[in-house]
């Protein structure tokens, strides 16, 4: 963070102590800005950039799988950032330097500083690029731009895509990292080597830079939470990959990762996109290998490798065409990790004993192994071979050298016919790279979603150039396009189909709020904190609320799924279960309502845990210290949450207690008690019970 900041917090510090007006009220305000600022330190250490699209991403996917362990130098720092934001609450205990006078004038001064230093924080700037990339924008201008190859392969030779981890070509540079990567930089030396190759917004982080690669397109955040997995049915349905398009050309398509491929959706992309196989962690722990062969993240590049290099046999000997995709991991950051193929790898630095050098010596050597081992077999002649960076590194122990350093995404091309050549990429980005596979494959397709080769004559203009030489509004346009693929134009008809609403392509979970504007154009699908966001929304916005008619109704103890619609013109109408189904218009003519727009409620959790239950008559009881004025839903529920066992329009008593028959007819492994509440209720439960 820039000096001025710290002048700043340095300065609200002193008028704290200046004078006892409304202290606890200062001293919270400053409490609050630091806290807000030290998360925002932790994120940076993670992203390298702020609060980002790869942010928003990784907040609203899944994050199981991810190697918590390796950041806990961050974790502990965050930690110890956050006890000194509660510092000030500490100072209002000293009180030599209090003012007589004043008081009002000491506050006045606190809170315009305290703006003034939110304003020239990092927080101000993330937030404001944030809002800006989340706009609306019309990308109708660069539409016709997006290209879906259909020609049929003129020759289909197999390929092989090696994606190391954050492994850029800047640690090829002899002059920063002398004989670091001795073995990349022969291979570079026989391949077309891309040059100056560069990350488009969108394409920073690891599931974003495959996305980008194969898609041509950047991964964007949602128009509201789409990016939550767990809840879409597919991962960008609308968008033509390079999977699809091999696919249809008769290839097979093979992914080998040694992490979790549930971690921030991999796996879900990979399944959507044209792979018929996807072998990640899970698979690998199936494989009786030796523990000492996983770290945080998963197992090790050197088993991962070698049955790379197996996979490759297996595939060539069947005969039909394939891609086969790996993706490394001990090189990610922040120290990387060393197999045990590796654990005497050394290398004299002057810039100490860090270990992710030794984790990308390693690297060099067991990546450039296996395209030799490739290049070598019988089945080498046929074969095209891509050695790619995933993603420029993150915040890692040598970010102290690379930020002084021009950075560049690792691009090599090996096969026959590729003649070995640096290619300097003018206004080239990773969506190119696809594209640039395709035409090298079949000089007559140069083009895949808005990548463009990077061996054409000729580049006319593209995202990458927008990316890299535009006033950011160009570059906007490919954003929201790619925003448009999650699910599709035609969002105007919402469908039920088991259990998941269709909206446009996209299969979603509920509960889910849909915002359309006065032109009918869908503006933000929110999955999360449904009820608050259909209170806070556009009043001249036309809503459609899809949850359990639990939500909507107090009459009904009817658990079926219902559709509550809403417009600016006191316009308003319940769907039901059976209509869901059958198809619903959301631009269809509404049923006029006296009054303030309805409140939903929304459910949630009392207990902490499922419970086993066996088969029997009980009550549920619960005493709240904390509960709704008026009656409300309580549900047991069973089978992750989907099916309703017990439903009771409740009020608790005097005192609290709130009690429910609740029959059990079989056994139930994962009972579940939750209530309906609207957003502005509270219901805090000291415990219950099944009695």
């Amino acid at each position: 963070m820039h000096w001025i900041i710290w002048l700043y917090l340095a300065a609200l510090a002193v008028l704290l102590l200046l004078s006892p007006t409304l202290l606890r009220l200062k001293a919270a305000l400053l409490s609050l800005l630091l806290l807000s600022l030290s998360s925002w330190w932790l994120i940076d250490r993670l992203s390298g950039d702020g609060i980002n699209s790869a942010t928003l991403y990784h907040l609203r996917s899944d994050m199981e799988g991810a190697g918590i362990a390796d950041f806990g130098s961050y974790i502990a720092g965050f930690l110890a950032l956050v006890l000194l934001s509660l510092s000030p609450l500490l100072l209002m205990r000293i009180r030599r330097f209090h003012l007589g006078k004043g008081g009002h004038a000491v506050f006045a001064g606190f809170c315009a500083l305290l703006v003034t230093a939110l304003a020239g924080s990092p927080l101000y700037a993330d937030a404001r690029r944030i809002y800006q990339q989340l706009q609306p924008v019309d990308y109708s201008a660069i539409a016709p731009e997006y290209v879906v190859p259909t020609r049929p392969l003129a020759r289909k030779p197999n390929i092989v895509w090696i994606y190391g981890e954050s492994l850029e070509r800047t640690y090829l540079d002899e002059s920063v990292f002398p004989g670091l990567m001795p073995n990349l930089q022969q291979l570079a030396g026989q391949a077309l080597d891309v040059r100056n190759l560069a990350s488009a917004d969108g394409s920073g982080w690891t599931i974003a830079g495959l996305v980008s690669s194969m898609c041509g397109v950047p991964l964007t955040t949602a128009q509201g939470d789409e990016n939550s997995m767990g809840r879409m049915a597919s991962f960008l349905p609308e968008a033509f990959c390079l999977g699809d398009y091999l696919k249809q050309q008769g290839y097979r398509n093979h992914y080998l990762g040694g992490a979790n491929g549930q971690f921030a959706a991999k796996a879900d992309f990979l399944a959507s996109h044209g792979f018929d196989t996807v072998h990640d962690l899970a698979w690998f722990q199936q494989q009786d290998i030796a523990r000492k062969h996983f770290s945080n993240w998963g197992v090790h590049d050197d088993v991962l490798l070698d049955h790379a290099f197996d996979r490759f046999i297996e595939l060539s000997r069947a005969g039909q065409p394939f891609m086969l995709t790996t993706l490394t991991m001990d090189t990610h950051h922040p120290a990387g990790h060393l197999p045990v193929a590796c654990k005497r790898t050394r290398y004299p630095s002057p810039y100490g004993d860090i270990g992710l050098l030794k984790a990308l010596k390693c690297s060099d050597r067991l990546i450039a192994q296996l395209v030799q081992r490739i290049r070598d077999s019988e089945f080498g002649d046929n074969t095209l071979v891509v050695v790619a960076s995933d993603h420029l590194a993150m915040p890692n122990h040598l970010s102290h050298v690379l930020e002084k350093q021009q950075r560049e995404n690792l691009l090599l091309f090996l096969g026959n016919g590729i003649t070995p050549r640096q290619l300097q990429a003018e206004a080239g980005t990773t969506l190119d790279s696809g594209a640039t596979l395709l035409q090298l494959i079949d000089p007559t397709i140069d083009a895949i979603g808005f990548g463009r080769s990077l061996v054409a004559p000729q580049r006319p203009p593209s995202a990458s150039v927008a990316a890299l030489h535009g006033d950011g509004g160009s570059y906007a346009r490919y954003r929201a396009f790619a925003r448009s693929l999650w699910l599709g134009e035609q969002t105007r008809m919402l469908r039920l189909e088991d259990g998941h609403v269709r909206v446009g392509v996209q299969q979603v979970q509920p509960p889910v709020l849909l915002e359309y504007d006065q032109k009918w154009e869908l503006k933000s699908v929110s999955l999360e904190n449904t009820s608050r966001k259909f209170e806070e929304a556009d009043p001249s916005h036309r809503l459609a609320y899809i949850d359990r008619c639990t939500a909507f109704e107090d009459g009904s103890a009817a658990g079926d799924w219902c559709a509550l619609l809403v417009d600016s013109d006191q316009g308003m109408r319940l769907y039901r279960d059976g209509q869901l189904r059958r198809g619903i218009a959301v631009d269809a003519p509404l049923q006029t309502f006296h009054g303030p727009r309805p409140s939903v409620r929304q459910s949630r959790m009392i207990s902490r845990q499922p419970r086993a239950t066996r088969p029997g008559q009980y009550t549920l009881e619960l005493y709240a210290a904390q509960h709704p004025p008026r009656g409300f839903w309580i549900e047991a529920v069973s089978s992750q949450r989907q099916v309703v066992v017990a439903q009771q329009w409740v009020q608790a008593d005097h005192d609290g207690r709130i009690r429910m028959p609740l029959g059990v007819e079989h056994a139930i492994d994962d009972l579940e008690i939750r209530a309906w509440l609207s957003h502005a209720e509270t219901l805090a439960v000291d415990d219950y019970a099944l009695l």
